[in-house]
């Protein structure tokens, strides 16, 4: 049921006071008369949540409201706000859009890269590709690649740099 304005002022104005009674029937005309208001602007399904949204924000911004003054036009300022709110949602993320991540992870991808990694790296000296593998695909650090290999790790450096030129120069030549 939708209560005139002087009514929702009333209650409104003896809910700030304290009684739950007229906050509760306050909120209960609201919910009324909000469900209205976007039954007219959204799609159905969407109705609920955008009222309950709105009841929210007028609970929050309740202080804020001055029984002097009309009360749906304060009321239709919080759900205008909480609408286009909602219309900028959904324009960031429309619900025809199709997922585009499969539900069960693919193994596919990462098996062809390595494959295609060392494909390419069979084309390196073995010195270059082990540095490369080491530290650029494991993430281990020079030191680490120096004590593991026996090369000093100026030496590991070198091989790094060079393999890495020279993997550019495969690339850029397919």
């Amino acid at each position: 049921m939708i209560l005139s304005d002087h009514d929702m002022r009333t209650l409104m104005a003896k809910g700030q006071e304290g009684d739950k009674l007229s906050y509760r029937a306050a909120l209960s005309a609201a919910t009324d008369w909000l469900k209205r208001f976007y039954a007219k602007r959204i799609a159905p399904t969407m109705v609920d949540d955008l009222v309950q949204e709105t009841l929210i924000s007028l609970h929050t911004k309740r202080a804020s409201y001055d029984p002097d003054r009309p009360f749906y036009p304060w009321l239709a300022a919080i759900a205008r706000y909480r609408w286009i709110d909602l219309l900028r949602k959904l324009e960031r993320t429309p619900e025809d859009e199709l997922v585009h991540d499969p539900a069960i992870p693919s193994a596919e991808e990462p098996v062809i890269s390595r494959l295609s990694l060392d494909r390419l790296l069979d084309n390196l000296p073995k010195a270059q590709a082990n540095a490369i593998l080491l530290t650029k695909v494991e993430g281990h650090s020079i030191k680490d690649v120096s004590a593991m290999t026996g090369q000093s790790e100026s030496l590991v450096k070198v091989n790094v740099h060079r393999g890495l030129k020279r993997l550019a120069a495969l690339v850029e030549s397919e």
